[in-house]
């Protein structure tokens, strides 16, 4: 087996890893919690951190570099929560930016609406469908179907105009 196996009486200069978690757990569980300011991702970042460096027991050469290589990992590992937490709310806020408030769909007409959508060329109906369903740029369409800005536009266009002449008609009926 080329992994490192630990075992509850594994360590280093003698001590345990239970041992070491035990004297440098708490110390490292105030530096997250001070770090992050909440306590169950503090206990989440100690943990991953113990276990991260638990690997590294044989190559460090004494307790007293425990402490600190725990505290460094626990730091970094914060770091990193933060630093992701931050990535993830700028997303979050440019998608609910972008994300317009939608009409409750019309269910008595939907299955109106895809027949509708069957009935038309397949590039019209596959522009309409990237555009509108989508929510593609123009230029998102024409990139995706593989021509110019303007034939998008065109097919687009064409699309809609054939849709509301047929949505007309079924309304008329």
């Amino acid at each position: 087996m080329n992994g490192v196996t630990i075992t509850r009486e594994a360590g280093i200069g003698g001590r345990s890893l239970e041992r070491l978690y035990q004297e440098h757990g708490p110390r490292a569980l105030r530096v997250a919690f001070l770090m992050t300011g909440d306590e169950r991702l503090a206990e989440d970042l100690v943990q991953d951190a113990f276990v991260r460096i638990a690997g590294s027991f044989r190559h460090l050469r004494s307790t007293d570099a425990f402490g600190a290589y725990l505290n460094r990992t626990v730091i970094n590992l914060a770091k990193d929560s933060f630093r992701r937490n931050v990535v993830e709310g700028r997303y979050l806020k440019a998608e609910a930016q972008r994300a317009e408030p939608m009409a409750a769909p019309d269910l008595g007409r939907r299955d109106e609406i895809v027949e509708a959508l069957r009935e038309l060329p397949h590039r019209q109906r596959a522009a309409v469908v990237l555009r509108y369903l989508e929510d593609m740029s123009e230029q998102g369409v024409a990139d995706q179907l593989g021509c110019s800005l303007s034939a998008a536009k065109s097919l687009v266009a064409r699309g809609m105009e054939t849709l509301r002449a047929h949505m007309e008609v079924t309304t008329d009926d």
